[in-house]
C-alpha cells in the first residue's frame, strides 16, 4: 500500500511541474550517466593521489581511518565540484548521441515536440546540477578543506615553510598603518619596523625600531631599540628605549597567508575578508575577488555546457558518436582554457575582475545561441 502511494504521489509532483515521461526519461539518463562519470574520475584521482602520497602517509604515521575520513572524505567534495560541469557536459554528449543515432530524437520531433521544448529536461537536470555545486562549494567544501589542509600541513607537507617577506605595508587598524622591510616566518622577527598613527589625516604618533620580535609567552610583539615619537599640534615629544611589549592588530600568521585559506571560506566570510584586506592595503586582493566571483559564474558553465552538448550530439555526424565526444570534450576544454586566459586580464588589472570572471560564460553563451539555429527542427 506504502509503495502505490508513494508511486501516487511521484506522479502528482510530475504533473504538477508539467513534466512528461519523455522528461523524466532524458533526466535520469542524464543524471545516472553524470553521477557514473564523476564517480569514476574520482576513483581515479583518488588511486593517483594515494600513489603519489602513499610513502608520505606511511613515514609520518598516519592512521587508515584517519586518511579515509579526515583526507578523502573532504577531498572527494572538492574535486567533485571543480569536475561537475566538464562530466555533466561529456554526459549529455554520450546519451544524447546515443539517442541520435537509436533516431529517438528524429521520432520526438517528429511527434510534434520542438526542440526548445525537448531541452526543457536537460536544463532542469543542469539547475540540479548546478545548485548542488554551489551548495557544495559555499557550505560544505570550505569545512571540509579545513580538515584537508591541516592533515596536509600534518601528515603531508612535513618540511618547514619558510615564508620571507619583504617590504610589508598594511593598514592594521583605520588611521593605523605598519611597515617592515622584512620578515622572516622561522624565527618570526621582522626588521625595520615603523609603526604611523593619523587621526583626520594628520600624523599624531610614529614609533621606529630595529626589528620586533613575536614573544610566544605573552602573545605580543617586542620591539627592539625603538623611537617613539608623539605629535600633539606644534608640540612633538621623543622616546626611546632598547624594549617595550607593544600590541598590534597582527599575528605572525599574517605574514603566511596562502591563497589557499580563501578555499575554507563561505562567501558571506569571503566578502567580509576581502573588506577587511582592502582596508589593510593588502596587494593581492585581486585573487581573492577573482575567487569570490568565480563560485557564482562557474555553476553558470553547467548550463551553457550542457545546451552546447544538447545542440552538437542531437543529430547525426559522420564519424559516429566517437566525433561527437571528441568534438564535445574540444568545446569544453576550449572553455576551461579561456576560464584561465581570461583571469589573467584581471591580475594584470586590463579588465575588472567580474567582467574577467563572466566572459567565457558571456561568450559561449552567444556561440550556444548560434549554434542553436543549426539545431534540428
Amino acid at each position: 500500500m506504502e509503495g502505490k502511494n508513494d508511486t501516487r504521489f511521484k506522479y502528482k509532483i510530475i504533473r504538477f511541474l508539467g513534466l512528461k515521461i519523455l522528461d523524466i526519461y532524458v533526466i535520469r539518463k542524464f543524471l545516472g550517466t553524470f553521477l557514473l562519470s564523476i564517480a569514476l574520475i574520482l576513483s581515479i584521482v583518488v588511486i593517483f593521489d594515494l600513489s603519489e602520497k602513499i610513502d608520505d602517509f606511511l613515514e609520518s604515521g598516519a592512521k587508515l581511518n584517519t586518511i579515509l575520513f579526515d583526507y578523502y572524505l573532504n577531498f572527494i567534495p572538492y574535486f567533485g565540484v571543480l569536475f561537475s560541469s566538464l562530466f555533466a557536459f561529456i554526459a549529455v554528449i554520450y546519451f544524447t548521441s546515443r539517442m541520435a543515432y537509436n533516431t529517438e530524437i528524429i521520432a520526438i520531433l517528429n511527434s510534434g515536440m520542438s526542440f526548445r521544448r525537448f531541452l526543457l529536461p536537460y536544463l532542469i537536470s543542469a539547475a540540479l546540477i548546478a545548485g548542488v555545486s554551489f551548495y557544495l562549494s559555499d557550505q560544505v567544501i570550505p569545512g571540509a578543506n579545513k580538515v584537508k589542509l591541516d592533515f596536509e600541513e600534518r601528515y603531508v607537507k612535513k618540511a618547514p615553510i619558510n615564508f620571507k617577506t619583504k617590504d610589508f605595508h598594511r593598514q592594521i587598524e583605520p588611521g593605523v598603518y605598519v611597515y617592515l622591510h622584512s620578515y622572516s616566518n622561522v624565527s618570526k622577527v621582522g626588521y625595520q619596523f615603523t609603526i604611523e598613527k593619523f587621526e583626520d589625516g594628520e600624523l599624531v604618533s610614529k614609533m621606529s625600531a630595529d626589528q620586533i620580535r613575536w614573544d610566544t609567552a605573552v602573545n605580543k610583539w617586542r620591539a627592539r631599540r625603538y623611537y617613539i615619537r608623539t605629535i600633539d599640534g606644534l608640540h612633538e615629544t621623543l622616546e626611546e628605549g632598547k624594549q617595550i611589549d607593544t600590541t598590534l592588530a597582527m599575528h605572525p600568521d599574517d605574514f603566511k597567508m596562502r591563497l589557499t585559506i580563501v578555499e575554507t571560506m563561505s562567501l558571506k566570510e569571503l566578502d567580509e575578508f576581502i573588506k577587511d584586506q582592502l582596508m589593510k592595503g593588502e596587494t593581492n586582493v585581486t585573487s581573492y575577488q577573482i575567487e569570490r566571483h568565480n563560485r557564482i559564474a562557474f555553476p553558470f558553465s553547467t548550463f551553457i555546457l550542457t545546451l552546447i552538448g544538447v545542440i552538437v550530439s542531437s543529430r547525426k555526424m559522420r564519424g559516429g558518436v566517437g566525433m561527437q565526444i571528441a568534438l564535445g570534450v574540444v568545446f569544453a576544454f576550449t572553455y576551461l582554457l579561456f576560464t584561465q586566459f581570461s583571469k589573467q586580464f584581471a591580475i594584470g588589472g586590463m579588465l575588472p575582475v567580474m567582467a574577467a570572471v563572466w566572459l567565457p560564460n558571456v561568450f559561449f553563451s552567444i556561440i550556444a545561441l548560434i549554434l542553436m539555429r543549426m539545431a534540428p527542427k
